[in-house]
């Protein structure tokens, strides 16, 4: 763990709606290390252009997922970071990745809009351990910095390292998430009542009659079914596609959790890509076409992946964390990715119908 100046305060107490202030690259240079990082979280090339703009707080990131290192546990604990609105990386350092991760901000390099106290860092050369071509160079894993395949290095794919493990029954994380403001009461208690009915559900006993009732009850005020991420489809045997061509733009309608299902597999992978059941919230709705994604990294070996068959990515769609074990109320808002066979093509959006219910 690396510190910074005593200038720079490393805690502002932010909660989310709040306004504040990125530093200037100078502040910021001097709370990293020399691999660029603070904590241990890398400081990347796309976040420069965000110096000196004034944004606002979308939540506080006191915890994420751990998709690195699977066999720990799915919660991982972040401190003094948060998340900041229209804050996503655009991967013009990183190889043109498409991921679109949203960005963890340390609060030391960031302060508050409306904090009129705070005297301005004097910055010297002997404070400085790491420059901005350094945070440049520290994209790529060292030693393969010119190679023509290199190992990419960025904050998801460092994340597990400058986290630590959350377990899931930790009810601190949930009073979090409601004295943050990442999540109104009534909300943390409808994902905890959920979760419950889910073990619930799991017992094994009666599990059809369950799904039924929980489908039952939902269809009365318009909600969606209960989610499901397994399909129907044998491990052993290939999985459908179908090619529509989708431009950035257009209009398309999730198709219907169970149409969904009968094109993936047991394990949820349509020819290689998950079908996760926070993608549920979705069906059913109308969304823009955002960008067709070929390109990302691997966010466990740090490799570019370049796609066979391109996926879709949808406006304002991401994983909002509420059925999936283990990391319910995250407020990372990972993007999912659909397959085109998941989507139909619409002319416009319906009214009213364009947000997960």
């Amino acid at each position: 763990m690396n510190h910074t100046t005593s200038s720079i305060p490393v805690r502002l107490g932010l909660r989310a709606g709040d306004w504040v202030v990125v530093r200037s690259k100078e502040e910021i240079l001097i709370t990293l290390d020399e691999k660029a990082c603070l904590d241990s979280l890398p400081f990347q090339p796309e976040m420069l252009a965000f110096c000196g703009q004034l944004m606002r707080v979308r939540k506080i990131a006191h915890k994420t997922c751990n998709n690195i290192n699977k066999t720990v546990g799915r919660g991982r604990r972040m401190l003094n970071a948060v998340h900041l609105e229209g804050s996503r990386c655009d991967g013009a350092g990183h190889g043109g990745c498409q991921a679109d991760c949203v960005f963890f901000w340390k609060e030391a390099w960031l302060r508050k809009a409306d904090d009129v106290t705070e005297k301005p860092t004097l910055v010297t050369a002997l404070e400085t351990k790491c420059t901005e071509k350094d945070i440049e160079k520290r994209a790529r894993a060292s030693g393969v910095e010119k190679s023509d395949d290199p190992t990419w290095v960025c904050q998801t794919t460092a994340l597990f390292d400058a986290t630590s493990p959350l377990n899931w029954w930790d009810i601190r994380q949930y009073i979090r998430d409601v004295t943050s403001g990442n999540h109104s009461v009534w909300h943390m208690i409808k994902l905890l009542i959920f979760a419950g009915y889910r073990k619930f559900v799991n017992l094994g006993i009666g599990y059809r009659f369950k799904i039924n009732l929980f489908n039952a009850f939902q269809k009365l005020h318009g909600g969606k079914p209960y989610p499901h991420d397994h399909g129907l489809i044998r491990n052993d045997q290939p999985t459908p596609s179908e090619v529509l061509n989708l431009r950035p733009g257009e209009w398309v309608e999730v198709r219907s959790q169970e149409e969904i299902l009968a094109t993936i597999n047991q394990n949820g992978f349509n020819r290689g890509m998950r079908y996760d059941m926070e993608m549920s919230k979705y069906c059913g709705e109308r969304y823009q076409v955002q960008m067709r994604v070929e390109r990302l990294i691997n966010e466990v070996t740090g490799k570019m992946m370049t796609m066979k068959n391109p996926c879709i990515q949808l406006e304002d769609v991401y994983c909002r964390a509420e059925c999936t074990n283990q990391r319910l109320g995250c407020p990372r808002a990972s993007n999912t990715y659909w397959r085109e066979i998941w989507l139909r093509r619409v002319n416009v959006a319906t009214p009213g119908n364009s947000k997960p219910g």
